[in-house]
Parts: structure tokens; C-alpha cells; sequence
């Protein structure tokens, strides 16, 4: 059966004189290893898609069950040969890729962790610092998998809990944590804010403060506050017109 999707080369390693198996993260059957014929040899009709990072269009060709099926084809979609030029940007995007290897059980066809890797791939390339974009993306495929620690409540009663307790992976209040003491005592700014239904990535509620956005006028540019794309009343009691209009 000869199958397409889009995936992205996690890892590969040689296999005989010329050939490579490749391990994909892809967008419809999550992590797989491909059998890819002869792509070290200098006429290989496979390029450089197979190199790491490498976002490409791929179609291989196996029985469903297959744990090895034959790549056929592999047309590059972004090559981030940025992120692979320079070292220590290298070496940070490779504890992103151990950490898909490790969490994300091969099989799974959400398709969210391979969303998750593109957007941090561009993101990474384009906006430096790298560092909170990388942090940022640990956290999301922690939550994605399931290992993100429970902070909001009691992991085991669900009432309030002020001490994070590692070996518990959550927040326990005074009754369930009982005789432990290794407990981290939980920001309480952090807890207010989780109270009250902030979260980071999230679109704020209705009537909530948001950041302003510019548009230009015949003065120039300006700002113009914005909630959810209305505008507030000027000092006369008209509404002004524009962008957030």
C-alpha cells in the first residue's frame, strides 16, 4: 500500500553501504521509521530531504502493519538548514527532537505533536531568543503527552494545595501530602492568576485588557487600544473608525 503525508526527519542512521533508515515525525501516523534505498550514493534521487530538521512531503510503501516500509519519494517543504548551521542552535533544537523520540509513542496519529514541532521550527528560525521559544515548547509537548505536572489543585482530593511534591508530580494540600516535607512552596501570584483563568497562549475574556495595535492615519501612525475588536468611546461619545473598528 503506497502511502503520503508530511513529516519531518527526527533522526536517521546508515544501514549497509548506502542505505538509511529513517525516523519520521509525521502529520497523519505520528512517529515511524522509513527503509530508504541507496541515498548515500551521489546520484540518489532523495537529495538532501533525508538530512535532520528536513520538513518534506513523503510517500512510502508497505503493508499497514509494516514496522519498516520502503520511502519512495521525498520532496522537500523547508529545508531549516539555518538551525542545523550553527552549534549550540543545533544542540538546543536536538533536546526538542529527544524529547518528541521519548514522549511521543510511535503510532499516535493526533497529528498535534508534529503541529507543535513545525511552529517551534519556524518560530526558532525567525525570532530569536531561542531560548523561551524552546522552553515554551517542552512545556506544550509535556502537556501534549500527558507529563505536564498538575499545579492547578490536590493531584489526589482536588482542593487547594500550596506545595509542589516531585515524587507525586503535583500539588498536594496539607491532608493528602501527610508526613512529607519535600514539598516546593507554589508561587501565590501564580495561583491567583491560575484561579482566575489565565493562561499563557490563551485569548484573554471578554473585557479583559489586550496590547494595542497600530494603524495609520493621514497624521501618521497611532495607537488604538482594542478588547475583542471593539473600539472604546472617544471623550465626545463617538466611536472611532479604523482597524479595530
Amino acid at each position: 500500500m503506497l502511502r503520503r503525508t508530511e513529516g519531518v526527519v527526527l533522526k536517521s542512521w546508515p544501514y549497509g553501504e548506502a542505505d538509511l533508515i529513517v525516523t519520521w515525525l509525521t502529520k497523519d501516523f505520528g512517529i515511524i521509521k522509513t527503509f530508504a534505498k541507496s541515498p548515500r550514493k551521489i546520484k540518489s534521487r532523495f537529495g538532501s530531504s533525508l538530512e535532520p530538521l528536513t520538513h518534506s512531503l513523503i510517500a512510502f510503501w508497505g503493508k499497514e502493519d509494516s514496522a519498516l516500509p520502503r520511502l519512495t519519494q521525498s520532496d522537500i517543504i523547508h529545508s531549516f538548514d539555518s538551525l542545523r548551521s550553527g552549534l549550540e542552535c543545533f544542540i538546543a533544537i536536538s533536546e526538542m527532537i529527544e524529547l518528541v523520540l521519548n514522549l511521543e509513542p510511535e503510532g499516535d496519529r493526533s497529528g498535534r505533536a508534529y503541529e507543535l514541532l513545525i511552529e517551534a521550527l519556524h518560530s526558532v528560525e525567525k525570532c530569536p531568543p531561542r531560548d523561551i521559544l524552546i522552553l515554551r515548547f517542552k512545556l506544550k509537548l509535556l502537556e501534549i503527552s500527558g507529563f505536564l505536572p498538575h499545579m492547578e489543585s490536590c493531584g489526589r482530593c482536588g482542593s487547594e494545595g500550596r506545595h509542589f511534591y516531585v515524587d507525586h508530580g503535583s500539588v498536594l494540600c496539607g491532608n493528602c501530602a501527610g508526613r512529607e516535607k519535600r514539598g516546593v512552596r507554589v508561587n501565590a501570584k501564580w495561583r491567583m492568576k491560575k484561579r482566575r483563568g489565565y493562561k499563557r497562549g490563551t485569548r484573554p475574556r471578554r473585557g479583559t485588557a489586550r496590547p494595542p495595535c497600530s494603524r495609520t492615519v493621514a497624521a501618521g501612525r497611532e495607537a488604538c487600544p482594542t478588547a475583542y475588536g471593539e473600539t472604546p468611546a472617544v471623550a465626545a461619545g463617538t466611536r472611532r473608525s479604523g482597524c479595530c473598528g
